[in-house]
């Protein structure tokens, strides 16, 4: 009979070595038929989830650890071990001996590794008892250099070791409410904090769906930062507004919540499922539609459009920290010509004087400033509107010298962070 955990510390080994090896996303795995966590347990799941995740969240200042009592480098599969072992004493505060004796286990147990369970057994109880005060000291994990690079055209060194240091921390649960009226005393009832946009953060998650209000349809979860898109429209009551690349509805929700005739649009069959589930669930109306948005066109044009588009989801690595390792090196070069043809189609949708909100959950300069300045030389139709962040209880310098919103994840730190994301306003002119 296995010990307890061992499955789920095995299951992360695999997670990792499929993340780092195969550059794989951690999101396709869970959901894939080759998934490690396929057998196992829900609590089991659980874990094996969060021990991958936080073992990528603090990879770097780990394997600075382990390197200190290494003589050389062990093979691949003996290392992720050592790497999820040492997650676990110097992050999680495992009891050493639990955490140990579970790593020479899983080397015994593979044919690769069996001869190396005594490494592995000096090399955990050397970070057992002097790796804590060297892993104090160190600098969170770095993002890689093709990311930041483009980051520091936004901001400085320090600014992004910050946002470094707040993918680390990782990222707690959001909650919006249908009526905002309701925040309050939700979070006063859950235990949580208010956040100043009116969002409720959980000091503990545990099991969403049994929470207080949930099977009522009184709140849907959403990060703070991806709240303030919807909320920049202003009011929409009565108004005929497009949430255009809708899924997975947390906008579309907002919007209807505000009061706006809603139509969603979606590419994905199976994504728009869920924002019409989300819908049910929140006693919320929408006329979902599926279709590309490229080679759709509207019946009549829109009061408001919401722009949501697809991009390099850099701004949430706080929750997915294995985005840098499997998309080290990334090409922005199609996400940025799609999102300039779906801004294009916007424009075209909109009412005279109707407007545009385009945002993305990036961290990148290209994918935010950088398209506000190219849709300056290409779109004389659309001009840009300052939003006033202190309106949506954002901090006023939340929006750059131009009144566009850029959130990063090391601002609030005080309150937990939030995710990346950049939000630009335009009005139609004619």
């Amino acid at each position: 009979m296995a010990k307890p955990g061992l499955y789920a510390r095995e299951a992360a080994v695999r997670l990792l070595h499929s993340v780092l090896l195969e550059k794989r996303l951690l999101i396709d795995l869970i959901n894939a038929e080759d998934s490690p966590l396929i057998d196992l347990e829900p609590y089991e799941r659980a874990r094996a989830q969060s021990l991958a995740l936080t073992t990528l969240r603090n990879l770097g200042p780990v394997d600075f650890v382990l390197d200190k009592f290494l003589t050389k480098q062990p093979p691949f599969a003996l290392l992720n071990i050592l790497r999820v072992a040492a997650t676990e004493i110097l992050v999680d505060g495992i009891a050493d001996h639990a955490a140990v004796d579970a790593a020479v286990t899983m080397a015994k147990r593979r044919q690769k590794t069996a001869h190396l369970k005594n490494l592995a057994n000096a090399v955990l109880r050397k970070v057992a008892s002097e790796g804590p005060a060297i892993f104090a000291d160190l600098p969170p994990q770095e993002l890689p250099k093709a990311f930041r690079s483009q980051m520091s055209k936004i901001t400085n060194a320090s600014d992004i070791v910050a946002i470094e240091k707040a993918h680390q921390t990782g990222a707690p649960i959001d909650l919006t409410c249908k009526d905002d009226a309701m925040a309050a005393e939700l979070a006063k009832t859950l235990g949580a904090q208010l956040m100043p946009n009116n969002s409720v953060r959980l000091a503990r998650a545990g099991q969403i769906s049994e929470l207080p209000g949930f099977a009522e349809g009184d709140w849907w979860v959403q990060d703070a930062a991806a709240s303030i898109p919807a909320r920049s429209l202003g009011d929409l009551r009565g108004k005929r507004v497009l949430d255009l690349c809708a899924a997975p509805g947390g906008k579309t929700m907002q919007l209807a919540a505000m009061g706006a005739d809603v139509t969603a649009l979606d590419i994905s069959d199976g994504r728009m499922k869920r924002v019409q589930q989300n819908l049910f669930r929140t006693k919320l109306k929408a006329n979902c539609v599926v279709a590309d948005a490229l080679k759709w066109t509207p019946d009549a044009p829109f009061d408001a459009i919401l722009l949501d588009a697809p991009c390099s989801a850099t701004g949430t690595i706080r929750r997915h920290p294995d985005l840098p390792f499997a998309k080290a090196n990334f090409d922005l070069g199609d996400l940025l010509k799609l999102q300039r043809q779906l801004i294009l189609k916007a424009a075209e949708w909109l009412t005279p004087d109707g407007v545009l909100i385009y945002s993305t959950c990036s961290i990148f300069s290209a994918e935010g400033e950088g398209q506000v300045n190219w849709l300056a030389k290409q779109n004389a139709a659309l001009e840009t509107v300052a939003i006033d962040p202190t309106s949506m209880g954002l901090d006023a310098d939340m929006a750059n010298e131009t009144g566009q919103i850029r959130l990063r994840p090391d601002f609030w730190e005080n309150h937990g962070g939030m995710d990346g994301f950049y939000v630009a306003k335009f009005k139609r002119k004619d």
